[in-house]
């Protein structure tokens, strides 16, 4: 098959001149994104303008606007028919700015080059202002992962403060949460009746403000605490973030509605998840899979990552309490279908650089691919975050079967050399053992299949901590697991001839992490002798358990208090841990350890 030559005009437009190639005068939709413009589907400003031109409507992109100059970024394509549509990008523009100790970042994975800079802080707030100052008639539609996860009042790590729900400060006419299909779509068909976007209080999974509460004939609505009292209430702000959670995760899932000032914020319920038909047609919009021909010469670091890797499916039920997939792309499984996976790997081998070597066949979490509930009808009425914690729900379909066929399917495509699994394992479903004996032979199967076929000489994988305490309130399994993922890890090597290696990821300064449990960390990882490169503080996050707690000193489903490590000394004095083997650090834990009176992990860690 001979790779395609794309021609300007098989992306979407980004410039005057690209509009008069089409021959357009008049757009329906101006999408403006805090990344580069990348068309391909892991990335959603892609995905979003490729569903509207599906649609019929004339789409095009302005990728990092330049809000420091005369704004003329902003005025160059004009004044859109239907409305504007406003992300700030793959990431929430502050974790992309900052490190979890707050300095300034000094690249931008999403921008040409790695360049920092190329948008602005808060970036959804900034290009609504100022479309809102040049265009005050036209309606704005808000979405992305910054503006999905501090849609209700949320705790902002880089001010140290509780900020309003975005829509606030943006003053955009409607939000959309989560990942944008099926609302848009929505969407899309009340504008065709003629309808306006400021109109628009009933469709699913947006949020809008009003003057007071509206009617619904079907759905029930939950009134959170307000956010005044928020501000100076930090346990019953803690409160709100229960029904957050288990709102945003229900299948049936209730209206939220939080007032603020004089006007109320009102998050309907989420959609349904989508089908595997729809999840396939958003994957087979026309992308080329490429950066915009502007970027020509320069390099997109994100891109780069993922350029020949292939997303599986989407969704996550481990409900970890420090991440927010699951709050933007829920906890039901969608699985793409086994034939729009493999034209996906086909349009790979075409591209021009490929060498026959794919970097994942992944997910959010690598082994989720279609499981589901045995009984849908038992997942319809759980209430749970995770499917998997404390333990693997009885009713969950852990059969691995599917993947490793989609894993032995792959490898048989010509021009596959080697696919790798690049994303996350979550190695506590495969170690459970369950009443079906078809799902457990699967599990030592798939096993088998990852570590002898597709780990690219380092398989990574994420306890995360190993001291109990710590785990129970991450929602991570017992560390147990890990000894028994590595030794059969080790075995299959053995076995194998290979010389390959687990490399683990550390959270450090988590939630009910003190000292002593980052001992715990050390002693273990030096007993398997482990010197840890993947480490990291642990950083709050709008919409996690994590950084509830971070804030209020309450764990939201107890509104019980909760030590957490929040100064820079403790938590410089829990990373030390991570590097006890480094002589700059031995002095600083032994002093640690001294203060807590713990003379026996001294002699453990540190003799």
């Amino acid at each position: 098959m001979i790779p395609k030559e794309y021609r300007l005009t098989d992306f979407l437009p980004t410039t005057k001149k690209e509009l008069e190639l089409r021959g357009w005068d008049e757009l329906d939709v101006i999408l403006f994104s805090g990344d580069a413009y990348i068309d391909h589907p892991s990335f959603g400003a892609a995905v979003i303008g490729r569903m509207m031109e599906a649609q019929g409507l004339k789409v095009a992109i302005v990728p990092q606007p330049n809000w420091q100059d005369d704004l003329r970024d902003f005025k160059k394509l004009g004044r859109p028919r239907l409305f504007f549509a406003v992300t700030a990008g793959n990431m929430d523009s502050m974790v992309n700015h900052y490190t979890a100790n707050k300095r300034l970042r000094s690249d931008d994975a999403y921008s040409p080059d790695g360049k920092p800079h190329f948008r602005p802080d808060y970036a959804s707030v900034v290009y609504c202002n100022t479309l809102k100052k040049l265009f005050p008639d036209v309606p704005i539609l808000l979405g992305g992962i910054e503006a999905s996860l501090r849609r209700f009042t949320h705790y902002d790590y880089w001010s140290d403060k509780l900020m309003p729900g975005i829509l606030f400060s943006t003053k955009a006419d409607l939000l959309v949460y989560g990942m944008g299909e099926k609302p848009l779509l929505a969407i899309l068909e009340e504008l065709k009746k003629g309808k306006s976007l400021r109109d628009l209080q009933h469709i699913p999974q947006t949020s809008y403000l009003a003057k007071e509460i509206p009617e619904h004939p079907k759905w029930k609505t939950k009134t959170l605490v307000d956010h005044e009292t928020c501000l100076v209430d930090k346990k019953l702000y803690s409160s709100n973030f229960k029904h957050i959670e288990i709102e945003s995760n229900r299948y049936n899932a209730d209206r939220l509605v939080q007032k603020t000032g004089e006007k109320y914020i009102v998050v309907n319920p989420p959609f349904q998840p989508l089908s595997q038909g729809e999840l396939d047609a958003s994957f087979d919009l026309p992308y080329t899979r490429l950066p915009h021909p502007k970027y020509k010469g320069k390099k997109i670091p994100a891109y780069e990552m993922i350029k020949f890797s292939v997303n599986l499916h989407r969704g996550c039920f481990g409900g970890c309490a420090f991440c927010t997939i699951s709050a933007h792309q829920g906890k039901f499984i969608v699985s793409r279908s086994k034939e729009s996976i493999l034209n996906e790997v086909k349009q790979i081998t075409t591209m021009p650089d490929f060498k026959g070597y794919l970097s994942d066949l992944g997910g959010p979490s690598a082994n989720m691919y279609e499981m589901r509930g045995k009984d849908m009808e038992i997942c319809k009425l759980c209430r749970k975050p995770s499917c998997i914690f404390p333990k693997v729900c009885f009713n969950l379909n852990t059969d691995h079967s599917p993947l490793t066929d989609i894993y032995r399917s792959v490898d048989k495509i010509p021009g596959i050399k080697k696919s790798f699994v690049g994303s996350g394992i979550r190695y506590d479903i495969m170690l459970t053992d369950t009443k079906d004996e078809k799902s457990n032979r699967s599990h030592e199967e798939y096993t088998r299949e990852l570590i002898t076929k597709h780990v690219s000489g380092r398989l990574k994988i994420a306890p995360e901590h190993t001291s109990d305490n710590v785990l129970k309130v991450m929602r991570k399994p017992s560390f147990d697991y890990f000894y028994k993922f590595k030794e059969m890890f080790d075995r299959l090597n053995r076995e194998t001839g290979k010389n390959q290696q687990l490399i683990p990821y550390f959270i450090s300064s988590h939630p009910n992490c003190g000292p002593e449990d980052m001992a715990d960390l050390a002693i273990r990882t030096k007993n398997l002798d482990f010197k840890l490169e993947q480490v990291q503080d642990f950083t709050p996050t709008p919409m996690t358990v994590a950084t509830e707690i971070y804030y209020s000193g309450y764990h939201p489903y107890t509104l019980e208090p909760m030590y957490t490590p929040r100064t820079k000394q403790e938590k410089l004095e829990q990373r030390q841990f991570f590097f006890w083997y480094k002589p700059e650090y031995k002095k600083d834990i032994y002093r640690t350890l001294q203060k807590i009176n713990r003379p026996d992990l001294i002699q453990k860690l540190l003799k």
